[in-house]
């Protein structure tokens, strides 16, 4: 995730994945994944880290099923890329609106720069307790309410583990 040109990961499968490419932003395949994937694997990853609840009793406790913090982070940006460039070029596709992309982008921003001030394989707790947590918090919450709200979802239900992400979106 450094600020390097993007270039797709060979290493990564993907069923939806067809053999021809269509034309490209920035390198990357604009059919590598359907928006709507997209969505939801942004979604996922501002709902978990936006609920201090699931922080204590899902990742604190080491729950199986739901990753963990930097699983979370990076679920939010590998496939959009969204730690190289702004969410506003996803709108009409990912994102509704560039209100939406403005408080993902806010989101992505708050929650990188501690991933990178504390290391990506730092515990939880390194994350939690890290003095900006509450804001990049703060900044998830209110792109996931409003994400969750303009696809007609309850922003306050727990979010989903990932195995249900997987069957939601069809991924492998």
């Amino acid at each position: 995730m450094s600020g390097s040109t993007p270039t797709p990961t060979s290493g990564s499968v993907n069923s939806s994945r067809r053999g021809r490419r269509s034309s490209t932003m920035g390198g990357m395949p604009l059919n590598d994944m359907p928006w709507w994937r997209w969505r939801a694997n942004v979604r996922s990853a501002l709902h978990m880290l936006s609920d201090p609840e699931f922080h204590e009793t899902t990742w604190l406790a080491g729950q199986d099923g739901f990753g963990d913090v930097t699983d979370a982070v990076y679920r939010l940006v590998e496939d959009t890329w969204l730690d190289s460039w702004s969410a506003e070029k996803y709108v009409g596709t990912i994102f509704r609106d560039s209100g939406e992309a403005a408080l993902v982008d806010v989101a992505v921003l708050r929650v990188l720069r501690i991933m990178h001030q504390v290391g990506a394989d730092a515990p939880v707790s390194a994350y939690l307790e890290h003095h900006a947590w509450p804001e990049a918090v703060r900044a998830a919450r209110e792109a996931h309410v409003r994400l969750a709200t303009a696809d007609g979802e309850d922003p306050d239900v727990p979010p989903r583990s990932l195995e249900v992400l997987r069957i939601m979106t069809g991924s492998a």
